[in-house]
């Protein structure tokens, strides 16, 4: 027998998707658009450390959907930070600022690093 398998975090938000455009009969021309980023970017930084060294770091920046405004969202700093978590984070964003009647579209960063460091 095997192990439940695990989803990640944009295959979670992708399955929460569905299961809400199933819910309330979502057009499914709007159902494509909100599944997927508007834009991803994957980024190089480079950043002198306090002992002289270069380091260079990955970073990504998913911008979900600006319907609703601009994108909001933040930066997350983590050794394990991933495309598809940013995809995630992003894509929630969205939701919770239509939530809270914010006007702003879902938007979030992450840059691959030890912040300790």
């Amino acid at each position: 027998m095997s192990g439940p398998t695990s989803l990640n975090a944009f295959e979670m938000a992708l399955k929460q998707l569905d299961e809400v455009a199933k819910l309330i009969n979502l057009d499914s021309g709007l159902h494509q658009v909100l599944a997927h980023p508007k834009r991803v970017l994957t980024v190089s930084v480079p950043v002198k450390m306090d002992n002289g060294e270069i380091k260079v770091f990955t970073g990504y920046r998913s911008q979900h959907n600006d319907a609703r405004g601009p994108y909001k969202g933040g930066i997350r700093y983590h050794p394990q930070v991933s495309i598809d978590e940013v995809k995630a984070l992003s894509m929630w964003m969205t939701w919770k600022c239509a939530i809270a009647d914010i006007p702003y579209g879902g938007g979030k960063g992450g840059i691959i690093c030890n912040p300790k460091e």
